[in-house]
This record gives C-alpha cells, sequence and structure tokens, in this order.
C-alpha cells in the first residue's frame, strides 16, 4: 500500500511540475513540440518495450484489428489535447489549464452517462449541476466561454473513455498512439528543418535535448502511475489525482503570476465545491459497497474499479 501511495503521488506531482519543463519551450512553437513528443514517444516506449520483452500484445492487435480504429480515435484526441495544454501553459493561460483538469472527472461522468448510458447518482447530479453553474458563471462574467478548460476536459473526458474500452495497457497504448501520430509529426519536422523554421536544428543543442527528451517525460509519469494505481483503492486514486491541477493552478498564480481575480476565484471555488461533493460521494458509495463484501471479493472489486480507471498520460 505505501509502495503505491509513493508512486502514485510520484506521478501525479511529476505531471504537475511538468509546467516547468514545458515553460524551458516557450521559445518554440506549440506545433513544432508537439511534433517532437509524438515522435520521441513513440522511440522511448519502444525501447521500454524492448528492454522488457514486452510484445506479445501485437498478436492481440492481429487478432482484433477493431482495438486499431480505437486507438486512432484516441491518437487524435490525445493530440488535440497535447497541443492546448502547451500552448496554454506557453501562451499564460496556466489557471485555465488547471480549470480544465479539475472540471474531467465530471465530464468522465456524463461522457459515461451519455455514450455508456450510465446512470447518475443523486450526488454526483448535484456535482454536475453546481460544475456547470460554475462554468456558466465564469461564461457570464467574462463574456466568452472558457474554452481551454472544457477543450482540456473533454478531450481528457474522451481519451480516457476511449482507453477504458481500448484493452491495452497503459505503455503499450501510448506505443500505438505514438506510431499514428509518428508519420504526420516526422513529416512536420522534416519540412520545419528543410524550410529554415526548426528550433531542434537552429535553435541549439539545449532546446534541442529538451525536445527529444519531451518522450521521456511523457513515459515516466506514466509507468509510475500505472505501477501505483494497481496497489491502491480507486477512491485513493481519484483523490490523488487532484495534486496535479493544484499545483498547476499555484504555479500559475504564484511563479508565473497570471491573474486571478475575484469574480474568477468565485468561478473556481464553485467548481472546487462540486469536486468536494463528487468526491465525497465517491468514497461513501465504494466504502458502502466494499463493506458488503467479503475480503476476498473487495480485492477483487477494488482490482476491477483500477482496471477502469483512465490513465492520464494526456498531460
Amino acid at each position: 500500500m505505501k509502495k503505491g501511495v509513493f508512486l502514485t503521488i510520484t506521478a501525479y506531482f511529476i505531471w504537475g511540475i511538468l509546467l516547468f519543463y514545458w515553460k524551458l519551450l516557450a521559445n518554440v512553437p506549440a506545433y513544432e513540440i508537439l511534433c517532437h513528443r509524438m515522435v520521441w514517444s513513440l522511440v522511448f516506449t519502444a525501447t521500454i518495450l524492448t528492454f522488457r520483452r514486452r510484445w506479445n500484445w501485437l498478436n492481440q492487435l492481429r487478432e482484433n484489428p477493431r482495438i486499431l480504429i480505437s486507438f486512432i480515435f484516441s491518437a487524435a484526441v490525445l493530440s488535440v489535447n497535447w497541443f492546448v495544454f502547451i500552448w496554454a501553459v506557453n501562451s499564460g493561460f496556466i489557471l485555465d489549464s488547471s480549470l480544465g483538469y479539475f472540471i474531467n472527472p465530471l465530464i468522465s461522468v456524463l461522457l459515461g452517462v451519455i455514450v455508456l448510458k450510465e446512470k447518475l447518482r443523486t450526488g454526483q447530479k448535484i456535482a454536475v449541476f453546481i460544475a456547470a453553474i460554475g462554468v456558466a458563471y465564469l461564461t457570464f462574467k467574462y463574456g466568452k466561454f472558457p474554452w481551454i478548460a472544457m477543450t482540456l476536459a473533454l478531450t481528457f473526458g474522451t481519451y480516457g473513455l476511449l482507453r477504458k474500452t481500448a484493452g491495452l495497457n497503459s505503455v503499450e497504448g501510448l506505443n500505438v498512439e505514438s506510431a499514428f501520430m509518428y508519420i504526420p509529426a516526422f513529416g512536420f519536422i522534416l519540412y520545419f528543418g528543410f524550410t529554415g523554421q526548426s528550433a531542434f536544428v537552429y535553435a541549439g543543442w539545449t532546446l534541442s535535448l529538451l525536445l527529444i527528451l519531451s518522450g521521456v517525460i511523457t513515459a515516466i509519469p506514466l509507468i509510475l502511475f500505472a505501477a501505483g494505481a494497481r496497489r491502491i483503492p480507486l477512491s485513493m486514486v481519484g483523490f490523488i489525482h487532484y495534486i496535479t491541477p493544484t499545483l498547476h493552478f499555484f504555479i500559475g498564480l504564484f511563479a508565473y503570476h497570471e491573474p486571478l481575480s475575484q469574480s474568477r476565484l468565485v468561478g473556481f471555488i464553485i467548481i472546487w465545491i462540486a469536486l468536494i461533493i463528487y468526491s465525497v460521494e465517491g468514497v461513501h458509495k465504494n466504502l458502502s459497497r466494499s463493506s458488503d463484501l467479503t475480503h476476498v471479493t473487495r480485492l477483487s472489486y477494488l482490482i476491477s474499479s483500477l482496471s477502469a480507471f483512465s490513465i492520464p498520460s494526456a498531460l
């Protein structure tokens, strides 16, 4: 249990402070960072799978090609999420991005209702309703829809939904997604180089190294999360999840001095109230359900719950 908590907290902490890494690449266009992240993620995940001798899952793809269709869509959604997040961080919208990942659990609940025909419990209905009030409040106060936050929340939620039914583990899945993204990404990298627009070629070895390591920093917290989440209850994973957007919020506010007006703070507080209701209701439901189970059945229940938890490799 202690090891699982440590690994999971470490993963979410790394995702939280990766803002500083992307800021080091602030002079590189977001679309070029995105292309390099795609290419080097493929290289790094392929290296890990080769080192671990874990290529047997390719037989699963041969036997069931429909899995590839799911990964085409998840790769597309992941690309949008990565691009918007990197652009937001380097354009001074860290607080907006943090709001998106605060909202994400509630968006995932709604997607479950719409796509999987799941039913909302009373506490979930109240949480979603309050969150909707928060989004409407922010829209009204600023005169524009919080599109950065909602785009991140929707793409992250959709990605989680697709990965929930994809049938591959985190590293294997990211490898397939990176493979789909590799061809267009590598093509754009070549184009940037031939047209003299490539920061990778012309901006010095430091930026080049940072772009190469973007694949490493994508995969490492993902591996830590996968190892940690298997060892702890789903409810604990849910609480630890909020480390990342909380770090984003405070980093944006205190490290990069993004403006937080009173009205904007009110909008965040409304969303936070919704999340508290959602989290408390979820924990209470899980505890009530597990209290009726035997020790072995309870363990099985927790494992099945964890397997349904979406892997947050989008960060």
